[in-house]
């Protein structure tokens, strides 16, 4: 009977220490090297977005410790260096790297002291159900404001659920009659890109010929509901100018073109780099564009 009785004790303990431990360990969430390359990746499409001349995007895990480094071309070689530290500022001290930024600037210079320290705007944490999982770090965008952009659409790759899309990417967009007649009237865009979308929807309108045009990252899909022109695709620009970046303007192309007579219901898909040219336009023409990066 005893035996049994110390058994019984035994395993009650048994299951009490069990119970104690179980209750002192967390459910701790990890980032793992593909999740840091995601997170990467999400930062790279932002970049592209946005045309960013460079930078440098590094990962870190919630120990502060490297996990994935990428360096855009045309980055400045410390760039390395100063993301790694925007990064695990981030994660160690639990906030973006502008919140100290700005308390050093409002006089609190004490804080540079502080060691493995890098007070720049551009490194946030990485957060998972409630768990910050590590730190991302930009530098070498056109701007500490851009630095911080870049990083916060890596930060957000796991905000729905471990993509890289955005709510605001699945939002349904509507636009009545009224308001795409007024965008055609004044030649404005009805969704322009800055959403966090990878497209640009354009009611356009053309009353007469207009200029080669040449978009280095976008490829414009053009749908016409009225009029006709003359549209010319591919050749040589002449005396082609930069006018912004990746956007080139020409008065006339050379060399091997095509000529096609556009009119109501045509579309036609001019993929990035192909200089495009209206050359002709008879009347009113108005038409579609939708630019995908």
């Amino acid at each position: 009977m005893r035996r049994i009785l110390n058994f019984i004790a035994a395993a009650l303990l048994l299951i009490a220490t069990a119970t104690v431990t179980q209750a002192q360990i967390d459910n701790k969430k990890s980032l793992t090297l593909d999740g840091a390359n995601q997170v990467i990746a999400a930062a790279k499409a932002e970049a592209k977005r946005l045309n960013a001349p460079g930078g440098v995007i590094a990962v870190v895990d919630e120990g502060g410790n490297l996990m994935a480094l990428e360096r855009l071309d045309g980055t400045f070689t410390a760039g390395a260096n100063i993301s790694i530290g925007k990064a695990k500022t981030a994660v160690m001290f639990k906030r973006p790297t502008k919140f100290f930024e700005d308390v050093i600037k409002n006089g609190r210079t004490a804080m540079v002291a502080l060691p493995d320290f890098t007070p720049l705007q551009g490194g946030v944490p990485i957060e998972y159900e409630g768990q910050i999982i590590g730190g991302v770090g930009v530098s070498g965008a056109s701007s500490a404001q851009q630095d911080e952009q870049l990083a916060i659409a890596g930060a957000n790759a796991f905000k729905s659920g471990g993509t890289n899309t955005t709510t605001a990417s699945k939002a349904i967009t509507y636009f009545d009659s009224r308001q795409v007649a007024a965008a055609f009237v004044k030649g404005a865009s009805l969704i322009d890109g800055s959403n966090g979308v990878n497209y640009m929807v354009n009611p356009s309108r053309r009353d007469k010929p207009g200029v080669v045009e040449v978009h280095a990252l976008d490829t414009d899909i053009i749908y016409v509901t009225e009029g006709s022109a003359t549209l010319v695709t591919g050749g040589e620009p002449v005396d082609a100018k930069t006018i912004a970046a990746n956007e080139i303007r020409a008065a006339s192309v050379t060399g091997a073109s095509e000529t096609r007579r556009l009119s109501k219901g045509d579309v036609v898909v001019i993929p990035a780099g192909v200089p495009h040219w209206f050359k002709e336009v008879k009347g009113t023409f108005l038409y579609y564009v939708v630019k995908v990066r």
